[in-house]
């Protein structure tokens, strides 16, 4: 059942329990990150908080993150994940692309591209109240989805480095997934563990479910498959 949290002033959580996504409210518009999985109820959540016009910006296309968004019939996301979504014919697509920038009562939030976890990730940063909304791309304790044709495990470690140089930009990360909010410092664990799997140091065990293996770091574990070890994706 859909979870509705305030998180600090005009921003809140929309959780099931294994996802989430975050509206910003604001006199004239409301911003949505992210329309959770089919059937969660988001559209609802959201008419029960405010009866303003919604903008949806999507961290990425996967179903657990774009599965609503028919309800709002258009949404703003990286082209590369375009293909990803579902009826996407039907839908009002806009690109989002670096440094766009979207504004919503006091908050103002900032694409940063974060390729790997899919080929479109994005993650949104406020620079003034420092916080960054990092899709599933950091995680603590995970899993991380790294399986699959939308995923780049060398893109995921290029664009984890890449989070590491604005580090002086945001105190607060929240994820999409499991703990919620956390420190900055796991975009450097998460790293870590991603290059020791990548260079065969992490034990792992397949999934009876899925067709990938578990892979356990340090910090955080990750869902991947050989052809993303191998980088043939």
């Amino acid at each position: 059942m859909l979870q509705t949290k305030q998180l600090r002033e005009n921003l809140y959580a929309l959780d099931d329990g294994m996802v989430r996504a975050f509206l910003f409210v604001g006199t004239d518009k409301a911003l949505l990150i992210d329309t959770g999985l089919p059937g969660d109820g988001v559209r609802a959540a959201v008419a029960a908080l405010t009866d303003a016009p919604v903008q949806v910006l999507l961290t990425h296309g996967d179903g657990d993150h774009s599965g609503g968004v028919a309800a709002f019939g258009e949404a703003w996301v990286h082209e590369k994940d375009w293909p990803m979504l579902a009826d996407r014919d039907k839908l009002r697509l806009h690109p989002l692309k670096e440094g766009d920038v979207f504004d919503c009562g006091t908050y103002r939030l900032e694409v940063i591209e974060t390729p790997g976890h899919t080929y479109g990730s994005v993650a949104f940063l406020e620079r003034e109240k420092k916080l960054l909304f990092s899709g599933d791309s950091v995680q603590k304790e995970g899993p991380i989805y790294m399986f699959g044709a939308t995923r780049n495990l060398d893109l995921y470690i290029a664009s984890q480095r890449k989070l590491l140089t604005r580090l002086d930009q945001f105190d607060t990360v929240y994820p999409s997934h499991h703990a919620c909010p956390i420190d900055p410092s796991y975009i450097e664990k998460d790293l870590e563990d991603a290059l020791a799997m990548q260079a065969g140091k992490l034990e792992s065990t397949p999934e009876t479910t899925m067709p990938c293996r578990t892979y356990r770091g340090q910090w955080v574990s990750f869902y991947c498959d050989d052809r993303v070890l191998r980088g043939d994706n």
